[in-house]
């Protein structure tokens, strides 16, 4: 029965938000499950990846160079003190560990395929950004990260910011960050109607998005 009337709400929301032309920049995979709950190919190469905190806000402060750099890779994190069983990207300085990539082939050929998908939204008004306060990101750069200029940005964190368009969660891994990438996006629904704001632009909420949330179909 759960199953049937979680395909009742996703066929709903996917004949509510049925453009595929956003584009959904994502510090881990939040934004991939974006896509995969609307059923639409991913229009942006910040998929099954997750970026460190002060290298997030380094890409997106000069956004457009490093996402026309060439990839490369690295044998070592400067983030991480051990081996690493995924391969980690190198865009000029900024690491972008691709957790869910089996090696270095699969993670260039799509992060190359989906940064040209991109680029074709020239758009950035259709751009939504996101980061949480996760992998060494503290609340100077969740406060920096709204200082860019961009239209569409939102943040998640435990700690409450006196700034728009920033999410204070309840939900938390070892009361020490909000949960992982997919954990996040289920929550997300309990605060904010993220395809309205993919949609319009707008943060808000609805009894609709709500009714989703305590209902456990995302």
């Amino acid at each position: 029965m759960k199953n049937l009337i979680r395909k009742f709400f996703v066929n709903y929301d996917r004949k509510l938000y049925n453009d595929n032309k956003f584009v959904v920049v994502s510090n881990n995979c939040w934004g991939a499950e974006v896509y995969k709950r609307l059923g639409v190919q991913y229009n942006t190469p910040f998929v099954g990846l997750f970026i460190f905190g002060p290298d997030y806000l380094k890409l997106l402060s000069n956004f457009d160079y490093y996402l026309n750099s060439k990839l490369s890779f690295i044998s070592k994190s400067k983030w991480i003190d051990k081996p690493l069983d995924y391969p980690v990207g190198f865009l000029v300085d900024v690491e972008i560990h691709f957790l869910h990539y089996k090696n270095k082939k699969e993670a260039s050929l799509k992060w190359n395929r989906r940064v040209v998908r991109m680029l074709e939204t020239k758009n950035k008004n259709n751009y939504f950004f996101k980061i949480c306060d996760r992998d060494l990101t503290d609340n100077e750069i969740l406060l920096k990260f709204h200082q860019l200029p961009f239209k569409n940005k939102i943040s998640f964190g435990l700690k409450n910011l006196e700034i728009k368009n920033h999410i204070k969660v309840k939900e938390n891994q070892n009361n020490s960050t909000v949960p992982d990438g997919l954990k996040l996006f289920r929550c997300s629904f309990r605060y904010i109607d993220i395809f309205k704001w993919i949609d319009s632009g707008i943060l808000t909420n609805s009894y609709y998005n709500r009714l989703k949330y305590f209902l456990k179909v995302i």
